[in-house]
């Protein structure tokens, strides 16, 4: 347990040695609008490379490379390996700093509590480590279920979580509300664990992961989070209560964090059946010193986000992507991607 207690989750601003991917193919959901798919995971492979290398996990690496050609040599790793879906924020490794370096944690993804097949993502983590990318061999973390896009750190001891996603029954169902909270702390080295009750978006597969709803940003003292201002939204209700429940929220200090709201975009919906997707602007990643950024068309919505973001980082650049392909699967840009912190690899 001490060596657990000298464990530290970075935050995402913290220096990004390559962001991990993985590639739609046929076998994946993707498969009816794969052309699409590939070039809107193209397109956040290339905005992403100026800033970080990225490993790309598909079973086609030659394919691959010649779609992401343009990226330059020594930019682009591609690994082979057969998945069952593209979302690797939720299957690869989070990972730790610990006094003898980056530690990835592999954790056991089980398709977001048992809705879609997840044994080879599962074994993803393990595959890349087997082909010698890390620099420490992962821990063996299979006995307790989370996810990436279910926690956001601070780098400084802070955890934020939802109720929705990490009490799930069909997660680790058999321990209790303060046995889930303890072991999210001791696995990841939190001095505490913030939980919020309220929020999630129509059509999120993931119960409400935080990275759809509230984003932790630097110096750690802000928070950029979904609002929404129209009260005939069906949102409106849950994401005014999880704005409350940030209010009420205190630094180490005793301060109140520095909020910041994005715009919920307009309600988009599938071209097949008409349900809502889950479109969000709290689902980008910081890599080094930019934010990619999902878009979706909305030219107003879409600057908003932009000109909020780089207002709150002016030391980032804000990189947008449209995203109004992903969204078809129920994630967005930030769900496509995991960071791998500085002096995590060993190539």
């Amino acid at each position: 347990m001490n060596e657990i207690s000298r464990r530290r989750l970075p935050a995402e601003w913290e220096a990004t040695v390559a962001v991990l991917m993985a590639w739609p193919h046929p076998q994946s959901d993707w498969e009816a609008i794969l052309e699409d798919a590939e070039a809107c995971f193209g397109a956040i492979a290339r905005a992403i490379a100026p800033y970080a290398r990225v490993i790309v996990l598909g079973p086609d690496i030659e394919r691959i490379g010649r779609l992401l050609a343009d990226i330059p040599a020594g930019r682009l790793v591609t690994v082979p390996y057969l998945g069952n879906d593209t979302w690797t924020r939720d299957y690869g490794p989070i990972t730790v700093e610990t006094a003898d370096g980056m530690l990835p944690l592999d954790f056991r993804f089980n398709g977001w509590g048992l809705k879609f097949a997840a044994d080879r993502d599962n074994l993803a983590t393990r595959h890349i480590d087997s082909l010698g990318l890390f620099r420490h061999s992962p821990a063996n973390c299979l006995g307790f279920v989370l996810e990436g896009g279910s926690v956001e750190s601070d780098g400084q001891g802070l955890v934020l979580t939802t109720d929705s996603c990490l009490m799930s029954p069909n997660r680790n169902g058999g321990m209790g509300r303060e046995e889930i909270l303890e072991a999210v702390k001791n696995y990841l080295g939190a001095e505490r664990v913030v939980s919020l009750a309220n929020g999630e978006l129509a059509g999120d597969d993931t119960d409400g992961h935080i990275d759809t709803l509230a984003r932790l940003l630097p110096p750690g003292d802000v928070i950029a989070y979904t609002g929404c201002a129209d009260p005939s939204d069906e949102h409106y209700a849950s994401l005014k209560a999880m704005a409350d429940e940030l209010r009420a929220m205190r630094t180490p200090s005793g301060n109140p964090y520095h909020l910041l709201e994005l715009p919920l975009p307009d309600a988009v919906y599938d071209p097949d059946d008409g349900h809502r997707l889950p479109a969000t602007y709290a689902n980008f990643l910081i890599v080094n010193n930019a934010i990619i950024l999902p878009v979706y068309g909305q030219p107003l919505k879409d600057r908003m986000a932009a000109d909020i973001l780089s207002a709150a980082c002016p030391e980032h650049v804000v990189v947008p992507v449209d995203c109004s392909v992903l969204i078809r699967q129920h994630g967005s840009l930030h769900c496509s991607t995991m960071q791998l912190p500085a002096n995590t690899l060993a190539i």
